[in-house]
């Protein structure tokens, strides 16, 4: 078994989907016509946004919150921490925590997108 994707839960696929084009550099993969489900091409693991009415029709249950406060994150690894997580900020990411160096060697920074979802920003692991 292999982690394929992760799907998040939001009220406009489309919105999103251009969100992290512009905020992150990601590529799309696709959006469904009816603007449901959409994929962004992200390596080996597939980051995926469906709409809450694609969580009813498959009958399951999920939060609607525009404040999305949970205990999960999406993380971006990238080399140039500063210059990605200004230009986050510029496409309308929310400031969480500004990057700093870890112990470890690593610098994080933290935004939230447009749905409130939480977003590191991070180098690789030294």
């Amino acid at each position: 078994m292999k982690f394929g994707y992760m799907i998040f839960y939001v009220a406009d696929v489309s919105a999103t989907i251009s969100f992290y084009e512009s905020a992150f550099g990601l590529n799309r993969r696709f959006v469904t016509e009816d603007n449901k489900y959409g994929e962004l091409d992200t390596g080996t693991t597939t980051l995926s946004f469906s709409s809450f009415e694609m969580a009813d029709m498959n009958g399951v249950k999920v939060t609607r919150s525009k404040n999305h406060e949970s205990s999960a994150e999406i993380g971006f690894v990238t080399e140039n921490v500063e210059r990605d997580f200004e230009r986050a900020l510029k496409a309308g990411a929310t400031l969480v925590k500004k990057p700093t160096q870890k112990p470890w060697g690593q610098k994080v920074g933290f935004v939230k997108d447009l749905n409130g979802f939480l977003v590191e920003i991070c180098s690789p692991v030294q």
